[in-house]
């Protein structure tokens, strides 16, 4: 015969049932929220759920980078240790305990733990940091490029972390050997590499050797490459090295491009490199490149259709060196419909110091291949480089001066002349 359960015990079941259901909610909500305020606020996740380690690691990393350096750091210690016991496979704990005992002088033991984080993921962030930092304190700098590439192709965002250090790694034969094994080989932080070292009066000599190995590797330097360093050598006004590696960088094909004006035709094979013509995007202009291969007699060269709206500053410009002496500038070209309520005008300056050289304006109308020139003079030792703009004389972008028409430039050079 099977007992019933009485009423009351029914309540009570129902009770416990609806209590112990309530506390999984619970525990399930708690841990929930945990993982929210992980990130953004890793102690409170932490007091949410103490087993939650992603918070523990943010909140004793946290306490660390206190800038005024008084964290516990015996106190972290524990911490950590204690979360290793339920997490012997998380190599960030033994990263952890080994950046405390670093900062407690215990580097020894430090290092051991940094490798013990390295054995379980060798692309632990801050253990790789630190045997970055060795390897360059002990001279190993073969080890020290080798985590550096490990390290900028799991972590991208951490170039400048190592940004500063790549002159004294170039400045030795073993750290230079290295580094040119990694970019040879397409090392995805390469593009990096030449941006930062075109920025540093330091690297730029170091750069500029890196590409001239390139360009017998398998893997030579692209025009961005190039472009970065060139515009260092500018920036610290050194033209002549500037010029000279653009003149390096001229394939075959683009040496029959060569003269005071780089590619004076408009051949559409433009680099954007600083010696070349860097085409300004804007928004009121069309600007095309057609060679003798791509377009017929009349459109051969650079054609620029204006869209009936404003045009304000240049749209193309290349920097040039011209010696001192006399010069004359020549463009031939053709037009149609071309209204231009502002001057449209070639313009050579002298960039440094900067000044006006000389000046033309391209006329109104339709009409074809027109001849136009302007006799000019670089003065001695006054102006080492140039930079040739075609540019409006538009100041504000008023709707009032609307730019209409074709113009099509077949040809632009400079040629010296006898004084």
């Amino acid at each position: 015969m099977v007992e019933q359960t009485s009423p009351r015990m029914q309540s009570l079941l129902r009770s416990s049932v609806w209590f112990v259901a309530s506390v999984l909610v619970l525990m399930a909500s708690s841990t929930g929220l945990s993982r929210l305020l992980e990130t953004g606020a890793p102690s409170v996740s932490l007091a949410l759920d103490p087993l939650n380690v992603d918070a523990l690691i943010g909140d004793i990393t946290a306490e660390l980078n206190q800038t005024n350096g008084g964290a516990d750091l015996d106190g972290l210690a524990v911490k950590a240790g204690n979360a290793l016991r339920f997490n012997v496979a998380d190599a960030r704990l033994y990263s952890l305990i080994g950046e405390i005992r670093y900062r407690q002088g215990e580097k020894d033991q430090a290092f051991e733990l940094f490798d013990q984080a390295r054995m379980l993921s060798k692309t632990e962030i801050h253990a790789l940091q630190r045997s970055i930092d060795r390897s360059v304190e002990t001279g190993d700098l073969v080890r020290a490029v080798a985590e550096i590439d490990i390290l900028l192709r799991r972590w991208p965002d951490q170039f400048s972390a190592v940004a500063t250090g790549w002159p004294a790694i170039l400045s030795n034969p073993l750290g230079y050997g290295a580094v040119l094994a990694a970019i040879s080989a397409e090392a995805p932080w390469r593009g990096k590499l030449f941006s930062t070292l075109g920025q540093n009066p330091q690297g730029l000599a170091a750069a500029n050797r890196l590409l001239l190995d390139l360009a017998r590797s398998p893997a030579p330097p692209t025009s961005n490459e190039l472009s970065a360093v060139i515009d260092g050598y500018i920036r610290q006004k050194q033209y002549g090295s500037a010029y000279r590696l653009f003149l390096f960088s001229l394939s075959d094909a683009e040496r029959k491009l060569g003269g005071y004006i780089f590619n004076g035709g408009f051949e559409p094979v433009h680099s954007g490199k600083p010696f070349d013509w860097v085409v300004h995007e804007r928004s009121g202009l069309e600007i095309t490149f057609a060679g003798s291969q791509d377009a017929g007699e009349g459109d051969r060269g650079a054609t620029i259709r204006f869209l009936n709206t404003p045009v304000k500053n240049a749209a193309l410009q290349q920097f040039i060196e011209l010696p001192p002496g006399s010069y004359r500038m020549s463009l031939n070209a053709s037009a149609t419909n071309l209204k231009l309520p502002k001057d449209l005008f070639w313009s050579l300056r002298c960039a440094d110091p900067s000044r006006e050289i000389a000046r033309f304006n391209i006329p109104e109308g339709t009409f074809n291949r027109r001849s136009l020139s302007l006799d000019f003079t670089i003065e001695p030792a006054a102006c080492p480089i140039q930079l040739l703009r075609l540019e409006t004389a538009a100041i504000a972008e008023s709707w009032r001066f609307r730019y209409v028409g074709t113009l099509v430039m077949h040809k632009l050079s400079i040629e010296r002349v006898s004084s």
